[in-house]
């Protein structure tokens, strides 16, 4: 009863990432996604041209295919390549934060203002790895090959509790370099009222001076 419970998450988990997005052949589609350091991402996608006579999507025609960027949070291109029309493509982040996944048709000729439908999903750590194949490659037993997805899963944990304190020492630098600057702005505000003040003060004595009232 428990491992039919488990296999149920796992599957209801796995589904959550599926989606699929229509997209125009100048349009540009950007998700961010947040990674962890050395997590291997991977992404399946499958494109579908729109029918006019059918008034749905079939499958596309195989000269349609997609140039998929992926950026790592200091704007370095992780990957940048064309692919077919249905493809998986995988990359091992080395720097935590949000990753940038773009992807655009590689022409505009194919389809001639079409729209087309595009099936994305995206699958972080433990998630991206084919354990059946592993177990098949391996010769793992079913309690071998489950240990192994335990180990994973820890793995993971580890990683995103190390990724979860790197973001909260990234929010302190910045919210302590924040309080630096409203000090000195408030110390500049207070310097400048005084300048201003005694600037004031002198012009009035001045002005009082040349009327003769003091």
């Amino acid at each position: 009863m428990i491992n039919k419970i488990v296999i149920l998450v796992l599957a209801l988990i796995a589904s959550c990432h599926g989606l699929y997005f229509h997209i125009g052949e100048t349009e540009r589609k950007c998700f961010i996604e947040e990674i962890p350091d050395e997590t291997t991402v991977i992404v399946n996608y499958k494109v579908e041209l729109y029918d006019p006579r059918s008034g749905g999507f079939m499958p596309s025609s195989p000269g349609i295919g997609m140039h998929v960027e992926v950026k790592d949070p200091d704007d370095k291109m992780v990957l940048s390549r064309v692919y077919s029309a249905e493809g998986r493509i995988s990359f091992t982040s080395h720097t935590p934060g949000e990753h940038v996944i773009c992807m655009y048709s590689n022409s505009t000729a194919w389809f001639s203002g079409s729209q087309l439908r595009v099936h994305l999903d995206i699958q972080v750590g433990e998630h991206a790895i084919d354990y059946a194949n592993v177990a098949q490659k391996e010769k793992l037993t079913e309690l071998q090959l489950r240990i192994r997805q335990l180990l994973d899963q820890v793995e993971q944990i580890t990683k995103e509790q190390n990724y979860q304190r790197y973001r909260e020492e990234r929010f302190r630098q910045t919210s302590e370099s924040t309080n630096k600057r409203v000090l000195w702005w408030s110390l500049a505000q207070t310097g400048v009222l005084l300048i201003m003040g005694l600037w004031q003060m002198k012009h009035l004595k001045s002005f009082f001076e040349a009327k003769k009232l003091v």
